[in-house]
C-alpha cells in the first residue's frame, strides 16, 4: 500500500496482461454436458476512468435496466448497490448480518468478523474509514468509485453474499445470473510477495457458488499499484446459477497497522442480475 518500485509496477502490469480466469467444474459434473465458463470482464487504474467501461459493458451484458427497489421476480434486468444512501457521509456502525438491502434488492450480506460497515475514506461526522480503524493513512489510499462510502468487514477481509427474491424480505432464496464489484486499492498480485514463507496468493478474490454449494468459478481481481487506485471483477453465466458469492478483500483485514506486506482493500459498488427463484 505504499509507493512502489519500478520494478513492482513492471511485475504488476505484466500479470494485468496475462490474467486468465479459470473456470471450475462443479463437483459431479458430467463429462457429456461440459461446464461452460462465464463471461469475464475486469479492469484496473489509477482512476474511476480506467474501470468505467468494463463496469458499463458489464451492467448492459447483465440487463439495460436497473430495477432499483422493484419487488420481484422480474424478468429482465439487475440490481445494483453502491453505499451511498444519496450522499450520506456517516459511518455505520459494524453488523452481521448486513440485511440493508435484503427487502429491496434482494441481497444479504456477512462475514466471519465483527460486521460489516459503511463509510466514506474519511470526513464525515464519524471520519469515515480513518475513524472506523484509526488508521490516518485510510483518508488518501482510498477513493470512492461513486461517491461518498466504500463497503468494508470489520475483523475480518471476507464477506458473503446471498440473493433473495426482493419484496419477499428473505423469505425466497434465490440465484443470479452474474455479479460484479468494484474494489478500492488493489496492490499486490502476487500476494505478500517473495520468500519461502510468502503467500503466492494475489490478495483479492472472487469465488462463485451454485444453491448446493458447489463452487462454480473463481477469479483473482486485477491490481494497479499505487494508492487511490480502483479494480472491477465481473462474471455473467448463461443462466443464472450463482446463490452465493465469496469475496476476500487484501491478505489481511483492514486495521490501525499498515505495511508494505500488507494489501489493505475494501469494496464499493456491487453489480449483480436480477434474483430468480431456485429451480
Amino acid at each position: 500500500m505504499k509507493k512502489h518500485m519500478l520494478l513492482m509496477v513492471i511485475a504488476a502490469c505484466g500479470f494485468l496482461s496475462v490474467t486468465v480466469s479459470l473456470p471450475v467444474r462443479p463437483a459431479g459434473a458430467a463429462q457429456n454436458n461440459p461446464f461452460v465458463p462465464p463471461a469475464v470482464f475486469q479492469a484496473a487504474g489509477p482512476t474511476a476512468a480506467s474501470i468505467q467501461g468494463a463496469v458499463d459493458e458489464f451492467r448492459t451484458a447483465l440487463g439495460g435496466i436497473d430495477n432499483v427497489n422493484a419487488p420481484g421476480p422480474l424478468l429482465t434486468g439487475r440490481r445494483e448497490i453502491n453505499w451511498d444512501g444519496g450522499g450520506v457521509d456517516t459511518n455505520t456502525a459494524p453488523v452481521t448480518p448486513f440485511n440493508v438491502f435484503q427487502n429491496i434488492r434482494g441481497a444479504q450480506f456477512t462475514t466471519r468478523g465483527t460486521g460489516l460497515s459503511q463509510a466514506p475514506p474519511s470526513g464525515g461526522p464519524d471520519n469515515g474509514l480513518v475513524g472506523l480503524f484509526n488508521n490516518p493513512t485510510y483518508g488518501n489510499i482510498f477513493v470512492a468509485f461513486s461517491p461518498l462510502r466504500l463497503f468494508t468487514p470489520v475483523g475480518s477481509n471476507v464477506t458473503e453474499a446471498l440473493f433473495f427474491i426482493p419484496g419477499t424480505n428473505g423469505a425466497t432464496p434465490a440465484v443470479v445470473s452474474g455479479f460484479g464489484a468494484v474494489f478500492a486499492d488493489v496492490d499486490q498480485p502476487e500476494g505478500s510477495g517473495p520468500g519461502k514463507r510468502a503467500n503466492r496468493r494475489a490478495s483479492t478474490l472472487l469465488e462463485y457458488f451454485d444453491a448446493n454449494n458447489g463452487r462454480l468459478f473463481s477469479s483473482f481481481v486485477p491490481a494497479s499499484p499505487g494508492d487511490g487506485s480502483l479494480s472491477f471483477l465481473g462474471a455473467i453465466f448463461a443462466q443464472a446459477n450463482i446463490a452465493r458469492v465469496r469475496i476476500t478483500t487484501g491478505n489481511v483485514a483492514p486495521g490501525p497497522d499498515d505495511d508494505p506486506k500488507r494489501d489493505i482493500v475494501v469494496m464499493d459498488d456491487f453489480i449483480y442480475g436480477e434474483p430468480q427463484p431456485i429451480p
